[in-house]
């Protein structure tokens, strides 16, 4: 008989593109008291990164998935953590504490959600109903951007879901904006959730995961609401098209088998991020580069702000290959594709010998 274990909490870390989810996630995982975390991360777009900026240990247990988790949240996730505790039966990876899901910036937590308390999402077969036993959704967790927040949330209702049903609301990059203003605005939309400056004093990782059963009951009203929406099947659902969400916002991704040149690849970035008005929302990076082409470099960009770039001491796996995915709204798909094409070296042509 297979063995039979406790109840797993499972965290949902989310938050708006760019707000520092990886980041946090990071160094959640370097924090000795976080030992037997596993990790599943959601990546929108079909050229997968953020599996490679995510630093686990050898033996934890990670997996992503691809495309808009909010489409397919029930079966993704419910999957994976369906894989999560077989492997765990046989003896494949060590124990696991708790689970930490990281979203993709766009989702929607109103059906990621349903998929993990009692009584959402209906189980679909005896799979889901050993997932159900086996795990148990323990907190929101929303990362929020102190220098882009306010304009995502003018622009985005994703935006606000994710702050209406967090638990917890770490305020990010506020050592480059003021954290008090954001503070106030984030109480006035989820009165009841704990607030954290991710650069304050007194900060502590540990805070922020929890082993109680999530509960919707001192969230905002409209909370209890979209979960019902999720149920009935009201949401108002888009495309299941993995580089798409909705009919405005998509994926560009962007791969290639060579070096670039470095100038080239900082003409490229500074390019692409400079229009303010050109619609991007993130772009995020691993470059391989001719200068050094055994350390990669990491891009981020959140809209036109490109941050600093990175260099890796190696590659984070076999695939060495630069891949880049830029997410935005109504953007310039076929220029930044041509643009892409102008830097990425071609192979040299073989000369036929004469005869």
């Amino acid at each position: 008989m297979a063995p039979l274990y406790d109840p797993v909490p499972v965290t949902l870390l989310t938050g708006f593109l760019g707000s520092g989810k990886t980041t946090l996630l990071n160094d959640i995982l370097a924090d000795p008291r976080m030992a037997g975390t596993a990790v599943i991360v959601n990546e929108f777009g079909s050229v997968p990164i953020d599996h490679d900026l995510v630093r686990t240990g050898t033996e934890g247990y990670f997996r992503t998935t691809t495309g808009c988790i909010c489409c397919t949240a029930t079966s993704d996730i419910r999957v994976s953590l369906h894989e999560l505790h077989e492997a765990r039966l046989v003896g494949d990876i060590p124990p696991v504490v708790r689970v930490i899901i990281e979203t993709t910036g766009l989702a929607d937590p109103a059906p990621i959600i349903n998929s993990l308390i009692p009584g959402g999402a209906p189980a679909m077969g005896l799979r889901d109903h050993i997932m159900a036993r086996q795990f148990y959704l323990s907190g929101v967790v929303t990362a929020f951007d102190a220098v882009a927040g306010h304009a995502t949330l003018d622009a985005f209702m994703e935006g606000w879901k994710q702050l209406a049903f967090a638990d917890h609301i770490v305020l990010t990059k506020t050592d480059l904006a003021r954290a008090e203003p954001l503070a106030y605005t984030v109480r006035g939309l989820n009165p009841a959730a704990v607030i954290h400056d991710r650069h304050g004093p007194g900060f502590r990782l540990e805070d922020l995961i929890g082993n109680r059963p999530y509960s919707t009951q001192d969230k905002a009203e409209d909370v209890p609401g979209w979960l019902a929406m999720e149920t009935l099947g009201l949401h108002g659902g888009h495309t299941h098209d993995p580089n798409r969400h909705g009919d405005a916002v998509e994926a560009i991704g962007l791969d290639h088998d060579m070096p670039l040149d470095p100038g080239s690849l900082t003409a490229f970035l500074q390019l692409v991020t400079s229009n303010a008005g050109s619609g991007l929302l993130r772009l995020k990076g691993l470059f391989a580069v001719a200068d050094d082409p055994a350390r990669p470099v990491v891009a981020h960009a959140v809209q036109h702000r490109l941050y600093p770039l990175q260099r890796l001491d190696r590659w984070p796996t076999e695939d060495r290959r630069t891949r880049v995915v830029l997410i935005g709204r109504n953007m310039p798909a076929k220029p930044i594709r041509d643009l892409f094409a102008a830097v990425a070296p071609r192979p040299a042509k073989t000369q036929r010998r004469s005869a």
